[in-house]
């Protein structure tokens, strides 16, 4: 008689453990969103920040956080298969590298970026998310009656302000990448396209003390610009706030145009802000674009859950490499190198051609 087959997973080296099979991987793949709950409930609850240096027992967590200890447990051993947090043999849970990530005083800290990944309208909108490959547009729009940003700002202020809060630790921490990265050293004025409360431009004044900045975005974004680009901080005399819609107009002339991650918006948008800047800048202008990519880069998990995510609310998408130099060549910029800014972001250096 012949034995039931079974899937077996591959023989481990060297005494480590070995990989699921793809049955389970499959399995553990479908209950992503408990993973992503259980972040978010960490990330709320404020775990990583009451976790000090040593252990700390359940007890004394659940007292810190107001929770019961024995969900927390559950909570905190399911994290702990994912590397978030540690348990010891002796039942007390311990930091990790990526628990630590979610503390509010983390110099990079994710908090607010894990919070924006599972706001409440990513339950709504995740489902639908055969009804956008198949249409190909955002179901945002179908299930708030609204466009998404509206949404965000008149009905869900509370998410907006995760929003907010969580493009601003995404700029502090790439903004000194950027300024690193760059070499500006030929030019006398840079202008960043859609920078929100101006990190890029705040970074790049730093490094370029004899340059002058521009600062453009939404009027309800730059009113929350930097103290130090407004006036009396101590880049106000060499920073200009200009407040606009850059889809409809780039009102400034610079040496260097920055547009970073926002050229994930639907084709019309992005095609008209590329046009603005070929206009804006004239032939020979610098232009560097600064997105993540979907291809050729170490985050693909990361950038293509993004990828889905912009196609649910915004109806945008990220890009390939191809895909990023076909749109820039398309709209007049002659592109040059492509290097990386960080595991998950890459510049692309463009010219307007004559």
């Amino acid at each position: 008689m012949t034995a039931p087959s079974r899937e077996l997973a591959a023989p481990s080296e060297q005494g480590a453990p070995s990989a699921p099979p793809p049955s389970m991987r499959l399995r553990e793949l479908v209950f992503g969103a408990a993973c992503a709950a259980a972040v978010r409930a960490a990330a709320r609850l404020g775990v990583a920040d009451a976790v000090g240096d040593a252990p700390m027992t359940v007890e004394s967590l659940a007292a810190a956080v107001r929770a019961e200890p024995e969900p927390l447990r559950r909570l905190l051993r399911a994290l702990s298969c994912y590397g978030l947090f540690a348990e010891r043999p002796d039942g007390t849970f311990a930091h990790t590298d990526m628990s630590r990530l979610l503390r509010e005083d983390h110099p990079h800290s994710l908090r607010y970026i894990a919070l924006w990944c599972t706001e409440p309208w990513t339950w709504d909108a995740w489902p639908r998310l055969d009804e956008a490959v198949r249409s190909g547009r955002n179901v945002v729009e179908d299930l708030y009656g609204k466009e998404f940003f509206v949404y965000l700002n008149e009905d869900a202020p509370e998410s907006a302000d995760v929003f907010n809060r969580a493009m601003t630790t995404s700029s502090e921490q790439s903004a000194r990448e950027v300024a690193a990265l760059l070499d500006l050293s030929g030019a006398s004025s840079v202008a960043d396209l859609g920078g929100g409360q101006g990190h890029v431009v705040a970074s790049l004044l730093d490094k370029y003390p004899s340059m002058r900045g521009y600062l453009l975005d939404l009027p309800r974004v730059v009113e929350k610009a930097l103290p130090r680009l407004r006036e009396g901080g101590d880049l106000a005399d060499r920073a200009r706030v200009v407040p606009g819609d850059i889809r409809d107009a780039v009102p400034v002339k610079a040496d260097v145009y920055v547009i970073k991650n926002i050229l994930e918006w639907d084709d019309e948008s992005t095609t008209r802000l590329l046009r603005n800047v070929v206009e804006a800048g004239g032939p020979g202008a610098r232009v560097v674009v600064i997105e993540n990519l979907v291809d050729d880069t170490p985050s693909m998990r990361f950038s293509t859950a993004m990828d889905l995510l912009l196609l649910l609310n915004v109806g945008g998408a990220k890009h390939t490499t191809d895909s990023m130099v076909r749109r820039l060549t398309g709209a007049g910029l002659t592109v040059g190198d492509i290097r990386p800014v960080n595991p998950y972001l890459h510049a692309f250096e463009c010219t307007v051609r004559g």
